[in-house]
């Protein structure tokens, strides 16, 4: 498996994992594949089996005319279905239908057993890829019958397919198993065109041990079959580990800790996880109270209830104290989500943002994530539109994003995704202030001419489009990418007038 540029190795700790088999440049091609199979993910809400959108799965909520099974109306004039139609046939041939459900925002157990009837199947229809792929494949089988999910799974999914769909014949009660574990311990979120979350199997990519600070990075391209693109972020020497991640980057070291443990059966000991500063960034510090200018972090990062101590004051509380705060934040945070796309809802963040100054580290994550939403408003929403932004407001803009792109350098450095879209936000406030100060007769700002300024939001733009023209066409990210290459281009042309 592999071509020149990795090979595969193994040892006791992480089983299979990859290292570079040459020396590799940022952004250069690791290697490319189609998924094993890919559906809805766990506790999905109703939604369509082909293109996984939302539907009503109530009484009269869309079905397909064949199985009773959820399809959204424009996947039924469609024509011929990619995704929906293997499982369509065992539900037709056993007379299995879609039960309806009061609430179609809640998750519906009913779809747990589509992604691992998908494996199965595409088990029957490559046996030869199964076996190469497949098999190897970690799926912690014995610490998953420990689990309470063992048995819901087996009420919900293996009993489900062996019994009313009648394919106990075709696949054993321990296969059915092993398809879930399968996907439980190595599926990655993909997205859909239309943006939908889906999961798929991508055995390559699960190879690469994880790491809380990822050397590889993926694009999903739904428009040609979710193929899935890996390359470097980084430069990396040969022989070096190539890592992914199965966490979001920027979440704290205890809510990694927590999803690994539970989702994917092991506590990671990067040099993010066991440092307590998670690598000087105070991700996930808070300020103490009782000194001034110190921070209070955790004695043990790997375990929730370690104490948790200033390095400045030596004042120490519990980290189930601590868990309370955050919880208590983010809770205030979640009912914003809700407000409309307005003014006040830009408003209520900054308010939140001001009230917890004294509380987070300026770093923190939950910081971090309320800058993401205040990128995204300023800018957009009436009274707060690019055109009408003053100075000191394009300013904030500008030192959101530097923040933002601060904490990414050290947990997803190079070329990723989250990086570009920053860049992107970052572009256009700084050439609004250049523009800016030129009208006011000001031949510089910060010491660097109108040409300087300009020459900056076109490299970041350079850079934005180079890491964004990897996604698929079709998604956000790649309409965005040609935007961004139109707006260089515009850029580069008024740069030219300036001479």
């Amino acid at each position: 498996m592999g071509d020149s540029s990795y090979k595969v190795l193994e040892c006791a700790e992480l089983g299979r994992y990859g290292v570079a088999a040459r020396d590799l440049k940022a952004g250069e091609l690791l290697f490319e594949e189609t998924p094993f199979a890919v559906g809805p993910k766990l506790d999905s809400p109703p939604l369509c089996l082909e293109c996984c959108c939302p539907v009503d799965g109530g009484e009269g909520g869309p079905r397909c005319s064949r199985c009773g099974w959820p399809l959204c109306e424009d996947c039924m004039t469609a024509g011929e279905l990619l995704y929906h139609r293997g499982e369509c046939e065992v539900f037709s041939a056993s007379g299995v239908r879609f039960r309806p459900v009061e609430d179609s925002t809640a998750g519906c157990v009913q779809l747990d057993c589509i992604t691992p009837l998908r494996v199965l199947l595409a088990k029957e229809a490559d046996e030869a890829r199964w076996k190469r792929e497949m098999e190897p494949m970690e799926y912690h089988d014995a610490v998953r019958r420990e689990g309470a999910n063992w048995k819901v799974d087996e009420h919900n999914i293996v009993s489900f397919l062996c019994g009313p769909c009648k394919l106990g014949k075709r696949f054993s009660t321990e296969l059915v198993q092993r398809a879930i574990g399968l996907l439980d311990v190595n599926a990655f979120e993909g997205r859909t065109s239309s943006g939908y979350s889906c999961r798929g199997l991508y055995p390559q990519l699960a190879i690469m041990a994880h790491n809380c600070v990822p050397n590889v990075i993926h694009s999903i391209h739904p428009s040609d079959g979710f193929r899935m693109v890996a390359r470097v972020a980084v430069d990396v020497k040969e022989g070096e580990k190539l890592y992914t991640t199965y966490t979001y980057t920027l979440t704290g070291t205890v809510a990694r800790q927590s999803i690994l443990k539970l989702s994917k059966f092991f506590t990671c000991r990067c040099a993010r996880c066991i440092d307590p500063t998670e690598l000087g960034t105070h991700f996930s510090s808070i300020l103490c109270s009782k000194c001034s200018g110190g921070f209070i972090t955790s004695t043990d990062p790997l375990d929730e209830n370690a104490e948790w101590k200033c390095a400045n004051c030596g004042f120490k509380t519990s980290g189930a104290a601590v868990q309370k705060v955050v919880m208590t934040i983010h809770n205030e945070i979640d009912e914003l989500a809700c407000l409309e796309y307005e003014a006040s809802r830009l408003e209520a963040y900054e308010s939140v943002y001001k009230k917890y100054r004294s509380v987070l580290h300026p770093l923190h994550f939950i910081n971090t994530s309320i800058r993401h939403s205040l990128i995204e408003l300023y800018g957009r929403i009436p009274g707060y539109e690019m055109a009408e932004l003053p100075d000191i407001l394009l300013e904030r803009k500008v030192e959101l994003c530097r923040s933002i792109l601060r904490v990414l350098d050290v947990f997803e450095p190079g070329k990723s995704r989250a990086r570009a879209m920053i860049l992107y936000e970052l572009h256009a406030p700084l050439i609004m202030l250049a523009q800016s100060a030129f009208a006011r007769g000001e031949d510089t700002r910060d010491g660097r001419s109108l040409k300087q300024q300009l020459n900056e939001a076109a490299q970041i733009l350079e850079e934005c489009s180079g890491i964004l023209e990897w996604e698929d066409p079709a998604t956000p990210e790649g309409i965005l990418a040609n935007v961004a290459k139109q707006s260089l281009a515009q850029l580069r042309q008024s740069i030219e007038m300036l001479d």
